[in-house]
């Protein structure tokens, strides 16, 4: 293996060039959304029921496993909603309110009448 040689200003310029950069920038940072993540399992995971549905890698699974994996999405789905009709309905009923902001807004809405009223305004 042949040693390649680096002249020392070169190592010198890289050293710096590193020292000066901040560590947070020298390391790339990704970041998935929630779109990104609910897509990338969703198609995990219809590419997996089309798999054993549709037996594309030959697996020769049992009969059993594609009666219940052929109705898998349409279960999936329901659970969905029911999970999304719970999750609503949790929030509503521990919805908080907030009697000390309704209080201001009551507050900026007779100040802003009042100043209307003095500019000449008719409410």
């Amino acid at each position: 293996a042949d040693d390649v040689l680096i002249p020392s200003r070169v190592l010198n310029r890289l050293f710096l060039l590193r020292a000066a950069a901040p560590l947070s920038s020298s390391i790339p940072q990704s970041t998935m959304t929630k779109l990104a993540e609910w897509l990338l399992g969703l198609s995990t995971l219809g590419v997996l029921w089309g798999v054993v549905t549709f037996d594309l890698l030959g697996l020769e699974l049992p009969g059993s496993y594609r009666e219940v994996a052929w109705p898998l999405p349409v279960y999936l789905l329901v659970c969905f909603g029911c999970y999304s009709l719970a999750t609503v309905g949790y929030r509503v009923a521990t919805f908080n309110d907030c009697e000390a902001a309704a209080q201001e807004l009551q507050e900026q809405i007779q100040e802003a009448r009042r100043d209307l009223k003095s500019r000449g305004l008719r409410l």
